[in-house]
């Protein structure tokens, strides 16, 4: 795909999600929002688009770091804010997730930490956006991208919670490409949150990369998938390693049941 046409359909990409949003908020008669910003790319390019359909003065950013947070990650996501003009605030969740911890003690006693765990920490940010959301009258604006809702690399009831998903119909490259389109005649998009490594910070050290394949990879065979319909064995023929593939097939199945619970997304794709 040659550079304008990939800029053409970046540019068309970020008008359908503009117009979008603003119909969703409109026809329903909401006027405000609220979104979780980690300082990743993700939350990133949900607030600078919510902030065009809306108004800055109409987004409101919340920074939920946990103890395996990173101090760039609230940076970044104070940086963001701060370029977008938009109300920001940041909620720590230690003493939240603890809480629960301290609950569930007895019957987690002597198992390792692990998903439970990990969940935990995205559920405690849903339950804090959620009343926010509740208690002011902001919709909660969902940031999961296609890529990881396709696989499902996101947690039910944690951070698949939202009224609208604003990016759950473009691929994670996309975002990418995205987010440098929004960054095309000043920085919107810090440019910590596009070059460092994606990271879910629900463990130490922890990056999307142990988990999944590389996204430029991923998102290959996503869309030989998704969009031109084919099947393991076709796409392995295109050259594609067939371990990876079935992995990525796998994946897919086996998260049905959260695609079915997701919020309604923004339709880019067929």
């Amino acid at each position: 795909m040659n550079k304008t046409i990939q800029v053409d359909k970046i540019s068309t990409i970020h008008q359908i999600l503009i117009q979008g949003l603003h119909d969703f908020f409109s026809t329903n008669g909401f006027h405000q929002a609220i979104l979780g910003l980690s300082g990743g790319i993700d939350s990133a390019v949900v607030a600078a688009l919510a902030c065009e359909a809306l108004g800055s003065e109409n987004v409101w950013g919340i920074a939920l770091p946990s103890q395996f947070s990173t101090d760039h990650s609230i940076k970044d996501a104070e940086d963001l804010a701060r370029n977008l003009h938009c109300r920001f605030d940041i909620i720590p969740i230690k003493n939240g997730y603890e809480a629960i911890m301290q609950l569930v003690q007895p019957q987690f006693s002597g198992t390792s930490f692990g998903i439970a765990e990990e969940n935990i920490q995205a559920r405690v940010r849903a339950i804090v956006l959620m009343a926010l959301s509740n208690k002011f009258g902001h919709i909660l604006l969902n940031t999961s991208n296609k890529s990881e809702a396709s696989v499902g690399y996101g947690t039910l009831y944690g951070d698949l919670c939202g009224s609208l998903s604003v990016i759950g119909d473009i691929y994670k490259t996309e975002v990418y490409a995205l987010a440098r389109y929004l960054n095309r005649h000043k920085e919107v998009i810090p440019e910590n949150s596009i070059i460092k490594p994606p990271s879910a910070e629900l463990h130490p050290e922890q990056k999307d990369s142990d988990s999944l394949p590389e996204y430029d990879v991923l998102d290959a065979i996503l869309i030989e998938m998704r969009e031109n319909q084919k099947d393991a064995q076709q796409i392995v023929a295109q050259g594609f390693d067939s371990v990876i593939v079935e992995k990525v097939f796998q994946l897919y199945r086996r998260s049905a049941f959260k695609r079915l619970q997701t919020a309604p997304v923004i339709a880019i794709n067929r």
